[in-house]
């Protein structure tokens, strides 16, 4: 056998994202990309703001000597205290460029945060509907994903979480706005969260950490705000990417921040700085550093977003499907009108419609729609959307 067991199983379920993504191109050179509704991937086509374009060609002319050098593992100092700037506003807690590192896009940071937590069997929690990948990291590094389902509107189920903390429990994952129901978490629930982690930490001896992974944070609709994980307890981490806020998930740039009184800080961040080292990545892209240091005030045009949630939230309440209004994010996460998920996203498919089962993110019954794509795509899809959903009705 050429690949390892676990490789194999992983092969054979892995991300349905990218299996309807594949299915879409399928469908595209098979029919004509212009006559294929591909809602698949959450890859953002609204473009990067004017300003990076001029910020990326001028550091890219700069010739000093040892522009391209190493650096510190963690990323140039200078660009970790303009970002601390930032973090502080979000999140209503003074932070410093030590309490920070750059990584290689909110993925390197959940796993160098992995990497730096969990010993063997140590459980994660993570909350369903959950982003595709969070398993994946956690196993990478030893540990046991153990998942909680939110409320029908996917808000936290506090008493859900309490009951699944055991003595191995290391972490909870919280993403927010979500992916892929576009919730946002309200304070009140992050403070209730705060104080029963820590509570239980306290009953356990031990220390259990609230993570949040935020790229979504500046998109956001109706005024909604994302609340501060680092104003629910101290035993906090936050990362984040530029992937979706400047529009450059290619460019693998992210960072992490942890609150500044959390526990142990001294040896925590010795480790992650570490870990950035041992698992390959070395550094965050140096270039890419440069560039969004001068940017954090900067993103692109959400409002784009914002017409396309309202059209997409028309097109589907018209065609009579239940789902609830994301607040922040570019998905939608409706009821599949059939019990099986996957049957429907076949039927969804008969229509050149792709989604995303919802079993793939730990939520089977539903689907998911990325409106990260043209208006005129969204618009053309109504009939084929209502044709669907009148197939599935019989």
């Amino acid at each position: 056998m050429s690949i390892s067991n676990k490789m194999r199983t992983f092969a054979e379920t892995s991300s349905w994202i990218r299996k309807m993504f594949e299915e879409g191109a399928r469908l595209k050179t098979q029919f004509g990309a212009d006559k294929v509704f591909d809602f698949s991937l959450g890859n953002p086509d609204v473009p990067p703001p004017p300003e990076f374009t001029t910020v990326l060609l001028e550091i890219a002319a700069d010739q000093s000597p040892g522009v391209h050098a190493y650096m510190p593992n963690g990323g140039y100092p200078w660009v970790r205290d303009s970002l601390a700037a930032r973090i502080s506003a979000e999140q209503g807690v003074t932070v410093s460029f030590a309490d920070m590192l750059m990584t290689c896009g909110a993925a390197g940071a959940i796993n160098i945060v992995m990497k730096s937590l969990l010993n063997p069997g140590d459980e994660v929690i993570m909350l369903a509907p959950y982003f595709v990948e969070y398993k994946f990291y956690v196993d990478n590094h030893g540990g046991v994903s153990k998942v909680v389902t939110t409320d029908q509107e996917f808000n936290l189920d506090l008493a859900a979480i309490e009951a699944a903390i055991t003595a191995q429990t290391k972490a909870i994952f919280i993403n927010s706005p979500n992916n892929p129901t576009g919730q946002i978490y309200s304070q009140e629930s992050l403070n209730g969260l705060g104080r029963l982690l820590d509570a239980a930490g306290k009953r356990l001896g031990t220390t259990i950490y609230l993570i949040a992974d935020e790229p979504y944070r500046k998109i956001v609709f109706d005024n909604h705000a994302v609340a501060s994980v680092f104003q629910a307890t101290r035993n906090s981490i936050v990362l984040s990417s530029y992937s979706k806020e400047l529009s450059l998930p290619g460019e693998r740039i992210g960072y992490l921040a942890v609150h500044p009184d959390i526990e142990d800080k001294g040896a925590l961040l010795g480790a992650l700085t570490l870990a950035n080292r041992i698992l390959g990545f070395v550094n965050a892209p140096a270039l890419m550093q440069r560039v969004v240091a001068r940017l954090q005030d900067v993103s692109v045009d959400s409002s784009i977003y914002t017409r396309r949630r309202e059209l997409f939230c028309t097109i589907l309440s018209e065609a009579g499907y239940d789902f609830v209004p994301p607040k922040g994010a570019f998905y939608i996460f409706p009821k599949s009108p059939i019990a099986d998920d996957v049957a429907f996203c076949a039927i969804l498919q008969e229509h050149k419609i792709l989604a995303v089962p919802g079993c793939g993110f730990g939520a089977p019954g539903y689907f998911r729609l990325a409106f990260c794509i043209s208006d005129d795509v969204i618009r053309r899809s109504a009939e084929p959307f209502q044709k669907a959903m009148a197939q599935a009705r019989g």
